[in-house]
């Protein structure tokens, strides 16, 4: 049975927790689901961080998921508080921190 979810409107950032060896892979293809139905993103940077530390060493990506609703992309959240989409492009993404536009410049890299 699929689930579904209601549209909603996200919090202005987000975030994702992730294993610093995916970085270089996120940087260039953004976050896909892969196998799972959409792209989990959690409310705070804890969430995230305890989530990013199943995979190995773990990194907080914020999500400029504000910028993201404003052009047109959409978001769900899931009953037990976890926010999904259908992907996150590199662009809107960046490392807790910094300004999002600094990890998709050629300088950041």
């Amino acid at each position: 049975m699929a689930l579904t979810y209601e549209e909603k409107v996200p919090p202005p950032l987000l975030y994702h927790g992730t294993a610093t060896r995916f970085l270089d892979s996120i940087r260039a293809r953004g976050l896909i689901a892969k196998s799972r139905h959409h792209v989990h993103l959690s409310a705070d940077p804890q969430t995230a961080t305890a989530v990013g530390q199943r995979y190995g060493t773990p990194v907080v990506l914020t999500i400029d998921t504000g910028r993201m609703h404003e052009r047109g992309l959409k978001f769900y959240q899931a009953e037990n508080g976890v926010w999904l989409t259908d992907a996150v492009p590199p662009e809107f993404i960046g490392e807790e921190g910094e300004d999002n536009r600094e990890m998709s410049s050629p300088s950041a890299h």
